[in-house]
């Protein structure tokens, strides 16, 4: 009976009240999209993407991106992975359960097969335990192996709850403007030596670092926000 319980718990209670809280929240934002052609150019080029985003701000984008359906995302083979990967069926992505700092992993071959299918790819590049602001090696490997550009996908609230989780997580407050901005695509050859390997890392990671701190200060520009809201 326990077990059954916390089957429950797990599969249904929890992950349909939480998602029913997120999407409440997020009907609350003025969304809006910064630089929306690096996206789009990429799907028209390539048919399919890799969004690379930071865990501290992934929060604004959970129902923006079910928008963008089918998409693909590799979550652990841990417990807490079975819970996430229910709330992803639940959102309408597809859950890739394995480990993506494998190269050969089954993991990364079904990437690979739903990319050529058309799935775009959601990937937490720092996650889910840090330490923040570090590309791991996941993301690379992804693109190596699905050939897909790797776009930096920010988002960035105006008013923000922020928490003291080791990333300091971040969820825009209710009502607030929330921006989701798309940086310049980056792809990584298939064959790279271990040193040009860590490069191409660095360059993502100072990409993404530089487009975070860019679009937040974008709140303090009336000119920019002028340019986006319509003020």
């Amino acid at each position: 009976m326990k077990k059954r319980f916390t089957f429950l718990l797990y599969h249904y209670m929890l992950p349909y009240a939480g998602l029913f809280l997120v999407r409440l929240l997020s009907s609350t934002y003025r969304l809006r999209l910064v630089d929306p052609g690096n996206e789009r150019d990429v799907l028209d080029r390539d048919g399919s993407i890799i969004y690379a985003s930071w865990h501290q701000r992934f929060f604004p984008g959970i129902t923006f991106f079910a928008t963008r359906t089918p998409i693909a995302i590799l979550i652990s083979q841990s417990r807490d992975g079975e819970f996430i990967s229910r709330i992803v069926d639940i959102l309408g992505w597809q859950a890739v359960r394995g480990s993506s700092s494998k190269g050969g992993s089954a993991g990364l071959q079904t990437l690979k097969e739903l990319a050529a299918r058309g799935f775009k790819i959601g990937h937490i590049v720092d996650g889910p335990k840090g330490p923040f602001g570090v590309v791991k090696p996941g993301l690379l490997r992804i693109a190596q192996v699905s050939g897909k550009a790797i776009v930096p996908t920010v988002t960035s609230g105006e008013k923000r709850w922020v928490f003291g989780s080791w990333d300091r997580f971040m969820v825009p407050k209710p009502f607030s403007r929330v921006l989701i901005r798309f940086g310049e695509p980056v792809y990584v050859p298939r064959d790279l030596s271990e040193r040009d390997f860590e490069e191409r890392t660095k360059l993502v990671e100072e990409r993404m670092n530089t487009l975070y701190e860019d679009t937040d200060r974008i709140w303090s520009d009336p000119s920019r926000l002028s340019g986006i809201f319509g003020q």
